[in-house]
């Protein structure tokens, strides 16, 4: 780890030294959410909210945001709320076809302040919002962001002389309202120099106008509360993280490692293998990096909600991949493992909306590393090992499809690999349920409560114990295998996802969402049809070949 950290540090501070002029604005520290981040993170994060997208019209957030506050009467008429519900849509009296609206097109009308009554009611019932009152709440959420951003209320950059609450922008003494005015007029000056095409000279000069006010603005707050404002190597280390995504780029070579290893199958070119490995270990060492970074700003293991967890078991599907792959040498192992990292990278990176990549604060419950890393990340790497053997059962039905006989070497290699990989979740998995119930204990009073993720947890582990028994004792054959690799994880799916963004009710609310719901049901329902339908390719094949003469 001290490695880990070193690297992250001696990669923060180069790139820092190559920074842009007028950049310092990004490094601004905020208190929001219950954390001091940079201003690049705040901005992102609430541009995300209201926009969807981090950037609007290709436009950084750290300037949109600013701009809200500067001149909210020139955001008016721009189409900057995101809508994707066509219930909300529809109750509005809005086009369902389109996705972005002006504020005046949503909130000026009286039909806003009627949902807004209406998502009221629903919520004093204390029932689990549906996507409709989900949609209707975001809508809210949007309102509220836009108006605090604008009204200068929920920019806090001034640490306090004494306490935790940092002072919004537009409760500043005089002396820093001053100050902040040079930070305004010197950012005015450089987006319109941008704005004019002017030359990089120029560019530079009101950049660097930029970055000293926004230094003098920084050393004036620090001789208030030197404490408060001591987190410059984390800022940089979070802007950098911001700036360089990490895990876009480890699924890049994911996809780059995944392509080498189809032409190595397909085309039989051994000689490429060492590349598709050379890619997969960077792919994994960015990963890794990655997922380093959050923890190092953060201070604690990054498995705290759904979208740390997806790029945790995407993680741990390379690592038992790789390993099988090492032992066995089945290249379909490595392949599996790939793409399904690759999957689960993708969609968290481009459904922000339901995975949030937001770095918060543990809930109070969770504030116990030692728990939080025993516990948390046991149980869910878990679901990588059962995540792997998943897109094992995909490649064992396409060889089913293509022809049981000719391919019966790889269907019995790809069934050992299902196997070793469920024995592998298991092996996790029960650990993970037992010490969970050692945390329940310790944090709520009581070993075990039947709780909705307590008791889809256990529902997995018995499923999967199921399985690795019935094959032990030959009830399950080959093709048997193939498929419960692919229905068992629907069980995963719904301890790690249903539980939280579906039932919505437990103990465990620190990590409940929303969203995202019917794509998952697409998806399970693709794949159990998928084995349906080949099951039913299968038994006309065999019943075929009962049907001819001998």
């Amino acid at each position: 780890m001290k490695s880990l950290l070193a690297l992250v540090l001696t990669s923060i501070i180069s790139l820092s030294a190559f920074a842009k002029a007028g950049d310092a604005l990004k490094y601004l520290p905020v208190q929001d959410g219950g954390r001091i981040k940079p201003y690049d993170s705040f901005a992102r994060e609430m541009l995300e909210i209201v926009y969807g997208k981090s950037q609007f019209e290709g436009r950084a957030a750290t300037e949109i945001v600013l701009t809200w506050m500067l001149s909210p009467q020139a955001w008016t008429n721009k189409k900057i709320f995101e809508v994707r519900n066509h219930q909300v849509l529809e109750a509005m009296k809005l086009p369902k076809d389109q996705r972005y609206f002006s504020g005046e097109e949503l909130f000026a009308s009286d039909r806003f302040q009627m949902l807004r009554q209406e998502l009221q009611s629903k919520r004093e019932t204390k029932e689990k919002l549906n996507p409709y009152f989900q949609a209707l709440q975001r809508l809210e959420n949007q309102f509220f962001v836009f108006q605090e951003i604008a009204s200068g209320r929920m920019l806090k950059i001034l640490p306090p002389k004494e306490g935790n609450a940092w002072i919004a922008i537009g409760d500043m003494p005089a002396e820093f309202q001053e100050k902040f005015l040079d930070i305004t007029k010197a950012f005015v000056n450089h987006i319109g120099a941008i704005a004019k095409g002017d030359s990089a000279e120029s560019l530079e000069q009101t950049g660097k106008a930029l970055d000293d006010a926004v230094k003098k603005f920084e050393d004036a707050a620090r001789m208030i509360n030197p404490t408060a404002y001591d987190h410059d190597v984390k800022i940089k280390a979070e802007v950098h993280y911001n700036d360089f995504h990490p895990f876009r780029w480890a699924y890049v070579f994911y996809f780059l490692a995944a392509s080498l290893i189809l032409i190595v199958w397909v085309l039989n070119r051994e000689g490429l293998m060492k590349a598709a490995w050379v890619m997969l270990v960077i792919g994994f060492a960015l990963h890794t990096y990655g997922f380093g970074l959050r923890m190092y700003i953060m201070d604690r293991a990054p498995v705290s909600n759904m979208y740390e967890t997806v790029i945790w078991v995407s993680w741990g599907v390379i690592l038992f991949a790789s390993i099988l792959e090492l032992i066995y040498k089945f290249r379909m192992i490595l392949f599996a493992g790939t793409l399904a990292s690759l999957f689960a990278l993708v969609i968290a990176d481009f459904a922000p909306a339901v995975l949030d990549p937001t770095l918060t604060p543990l809930e109070p419950v969770l504030r116990s590393n030692y728990w939080l890393t025993i516990h948390v990340m046991t149980i869910t790497i878990s679901y990588a090992a059962f995540f792997l053997a998943f897109g094992l059962g995909d490649i064992g039905l396409f060889y089913y499809l293509r022809g049981e006989e000719q391919h019966k070497e790889k269907i019995r290699s790809v069934v050992t690999a299902i196997y070793r990989a469920m024995q592998i979740g298991v092996a996790f998995l029960a650990p993970g349920i037992i010490l969970g119930g050692i945390w329940a204990d310790y944090s709520w009073g009581r070993f075990w409560g039947w709780d909705p993720k307590e008791t889809w947890a256990l529902i997995a582990l018995l499923g999967y114990l199921a399985v690795l028994h019935a094959r032990y004792a030959g009830m399950i054959k080959n093709f048997g295998m193939v498929v419960t690799g692919i229905v068992t994880f629907s069980l995963v799916i719904m301890a790690w996802y249903g539980v939280n963004f579906v039932l919505g009710a437990g103990l465990h609310s620190y990590g409940f969402g929303a969203g995202g719901v019917e794509y998952v049901s697409a998806f399970v329902a693709a794949h159990l049809l998928m084995c349906v339908y080949v099951a039913v390719v299968r038994q006309g094949r065999h019943s075929k070949n009962t049907a001819k003469p001998s």
